[in-house]
């Protein structure tokens, strides 16, 4: 199973939040401002985790550093060690610092020692038929600027089927590593 655990400030990050889990199908949506302890085993239990949050001031919503630091009670035990880790977010401006969130949500990842699955898709100009597809040019994960088009959904969806697809590859794989 993969879960998606998001803030949304305006509903934006939601709305993106739902286009990535049409994509990836069999997930859990968690809302980090509504969790209680049955979305905390889903977390622990799941193959896959994406995480999605605005990006305020150059980086993911403190409502959302929030949720990652009770999360982090889990790295001592590598809890969340070796599950597939990938990342989204949303901002009013093309740039608006999008970066910074996403290299946030990536060191977190790494320091969980979780695999991280950036965003592949190519779109305009590179691929002209593809307008509005990865419209902000970002890798490391799925970016989005608000208003939220039917083209970033279209990559949100694209980028949910890409995390799911490496998650059963690695679980697959059998490359879960047993830790102390």
């Amino acid at each position: 199973m993969i879960c998606i655990v998001y803030f949304s400030g305006t509903g934006h990050t939601r709305m993106l939040a739902q286009a990535v889990a049409e994509g990836a199908e069999e997930v859990q949506l968690i809302d980090v401002e509504a969790m209680g302890p049955e979305d905390w085993v889903a977390l622990d239990a799941a193959e896959a985790i994406i995480f999605g949050a605005p990006t305020y001031m150059g980086s993911t919503a403190a409502r959302f550093d929030m949720f990652l630091e009770e999360a982090a009670s889990r790295w001592d035990t590598g809890l969340w060690a070796d599950k597939v880790a990938a990342g989204f977010t949303v901002a009013v401006h093309p740039s608006g610092d999008k970066m910074n969130a996403l290299v946030r949500l990536a060191v977190f990842a790494a320091q969980m020692g979780m695999i991280w699955v950036g965003q592949s898709e190519i779109g305009a100009p590179v691929k002209p038929e593809r307008e509005g597809i990865n419209r902000d040019g970002s890798w490391l994960g799925l970016m989005a600027t608000d208003p939220v088009s039917e083209g970033d959904k279209a990559t949100a969806r694209l980028f949910g089927a890409r995390v799911a697809g490496a998650s059963a590859r690695w679980a697959a794989g059998g490359c879960k590593v047993a830790h102390a």
